[in-house]
């Protein structure tokens, strides 16, 4: 995945096209996801938008390209424009890894890019790290392939489980990695887990009981958050203390990344958290 800054060429190919005072207006940046671009226009591009759909694709080289849009709902859906091409669906290698989504209806973000390298290097191969919130195996992935530990990933959403059941077998580790399409707070197994992944944000604490349930006494548990920076650095540290105090476990903060601002204000952080029972 890059983040790009325009090319000349496709200054000099538009500026033949669009009224002088829109050139200036023409995305300095842009993300590429496999062969899929995601294009940010503005409003005053909106008669053009699929002509310069088609220079970007041509001269960077994409298949599709998709308008930049927002994250909605409980499994964190993109609302993209499909501006130019028909085939969303692509394969994205980082790191080693190959992952295939549907970039026009599954999130993958280009600002979690060192969090997904991190896991490549976090576990042990004697683990068995279970994943939560897993999508299309952006964060376990990286665990079952360079760690070579043992992964339960469990996704609710119907369409990107099947990615990510097609990426573990596209990454061969289906011999280590096992899916599970369920809601994690129907995932059965309890007291199991060296290392939980909880990569979601706004409402994690919410899920909070159900990793202490799956953890191992002294498991190391990733919980990803997002939190108003003037709570910072108490939160979100003492929620999840409080919420663990409540159903007997005790907690260590090991680390305290953040990750990206998710909003003015607003942070993405991750902390890894060891959980002993009291």
């Amino acid at each position: 995945m890059r983040t790009q800054v325009i090319k000349p060429r496709i200054r000099e190919i538009l500026s033949k096209e669009l009224p002088p005072e829109l050139v200036s207006l023409l995305p300095k940046r842009w993300v590429k996801i496999g062969d899929v671009l995601l294009l940010p226009l503005r409003p005053e591009l909106e008669p053009y938008k699929h002509r310069i759909a088609q220079v970007y694709a041509e001269v960077i080289g994409a298949k599709t390209v998709l308008r930049k849009g927002h994250i909605h709902g409980e499994t964190r859906k993109p609302d993209y424009e499909l501006l130019y091409g028909n085939d969303t669906v692509t394969v994205h290698v980082e790191n080693g890894i190959k992952y295939k989504l549907d970039v026009a209806k599954i999130m993958f973000s280009p600002a979690n890019v060192k969090e997904r390298v991190r896991m490549a290097n976090i576990a042990r191969p004697d683990e068995l790290v279970v994943d939560m919130f897993a999508g299309i195996g952006h964060l376990s992935l990286p665990i079952a392939v360079h760690c070579k530990a043992k992964v339960i990933a469990i996704e609710k959403d119907p369409y990107t489980f099947k990615f990510l059941v097609e990426n573990i077998h596209l990454n061969k580790v289906q011999d280590r990695m096992t899916a599970y399409n369920m809601d994690n707070r129907d995932f059965p197994g309890e007291n199991i887990a060296d290392r939980i992944l909880m990569g979601y944000v706004v409402k994690t604490h919410d899920f909070i009981p159900k990793a202490l349930e799956i953890a191992k006494d002294e498991a190391i548990i990733h919980y990803h958050n997002t939190v108003p920076e003037k709570l910072m650095p108490e939160e979100p540290f003492e929620t999840f203390k409080k919420i663990a105090r409540e159903h007997g476990y005790d907690v260590e903060k090991l680390n305290e990344l953040r990750i990206k601002r998710y909003a003015p204000g607003v942070w993405h952080v991750v902390l890894d958290l060891r959980v002993y029972k009291v």
